[in-house]
């Protein structure tokens, strides 16, 4: 008898952790995040290595998507707004071998962590970071930029994460999306690019936002993690110069777990190195 209820105990032990397992690989799927060893500090690209030991957000999906998607061809001088471990400003150097980045964030860890990233790759030489918070920098410095780039904060209506780096780095008590954009108009070129990925819940906002700051949408991708799930994220081109027309796609990030389609592939091979 006793033996039979301590197999019994073992197997409620074992189901419980095989439900935590399918949890956790569901929540994965419903966040398209990458699915990442959080004990591996660091994860590696073809042109470049990013660690991300000491930086309260890691690598995932949404950083990726924006530095792979971005318009990046005819940006000289470009800013990444909260660059966390520095992989857009990264990405956006490798897309573009002329273009002079600035990488920015609020959260000394997240500077010393992207320092160390960029210094170590290729194109160190054209990517500076400065541990400064957006607004300021709009404030003591009189440079333009033909694009500005941020995967923004958007936990604006959840509490405060118990870690105050992760904290700073995705609560928008730091840095709004109107205060975003606000900045943002203060060091863009007359014919520049403000590119974000975002939520998709907050398209609302975005769109009461950018009649409130006089951004025009010219480009815009709806993001589904799967064929079958509600649509995440949305990845957006901002511009001062009124338009007519928005370039509007979409795209699906895996056709199964694990089974990343042939659109998202294309999308970011030039990075990924098993692509």
């Amino acid at each position: 008898m006793v033996l039979i209820k301590i197999r019994a105990k073992l197997i409620a032990i074992a189901n419980y952790k095989l439900l935590i397992i399918n949890f956790q690989l569901s929540f994965s799927i419903y966040n398209y995040q990458f699915s990442i060893n959080m004990s591996n500090p660091y994860f590696r690209f073809k042109q470049f290595t990013v660690f991300h030991d000491k930086c309260a957000m890691k690598v995932g999906t949404d950083g990726v998507l924006l530095g792979a998607w971005t318009s990046v061809e005819n940006a000289a001088e470009v800013l990444d707004v909260g660059t966390g471990t520095g992989l857009i400003a990264l990405m956006v150097a490798q897309r573009n071998p002329q273009a002079r980045v600035v990488a920015i964030d609020v959260d000394e860890h997240a500077v010393e962590q992207a320092k160390e990233n960029i210094g170590n790759s290729p194109f160190s030489d054209r990517i500076g970071i400065e541990l400064v918070a957006f607004r300021q920098f709009v404030q003591d410095s009189s440079k333009r930029f033909d694009l500005i780039v941020s995967n923004p904060p958007y936990f604006s209506d959840s509490l405060l994460p118990p870690d105050k780096g992760r904290a700073r780095a995705r609560h928008s008590v730091f840095l709004t999306l109107d205060g975003l954009l606000l900045s943002a108009r203060g060091c863009l070129k007359n014919h520049g690019t403000l590119s974000l990925v975002l939520p998709y819940d907050k398209r609302g906002e975005l769109d009461c936002l950018c009649e409130k700051h006089m951004f025009y949408m010219k480009r815009k991708t709806i993001v589904y993690p799967l064929p079958d799930i509600e649509p995440k994220r949305l990845l957006v081109e901002l511009t001062m110069q009124p338009t007519d027309h928005t370039e509007t796609s979409s795209l699906i990030i895996e056709n199964s777990r694990h089974q990343y389609t042939e659109d998202f592939s294309d999308l970011v091979s030039s990075f990924y190195i098993h692509l």
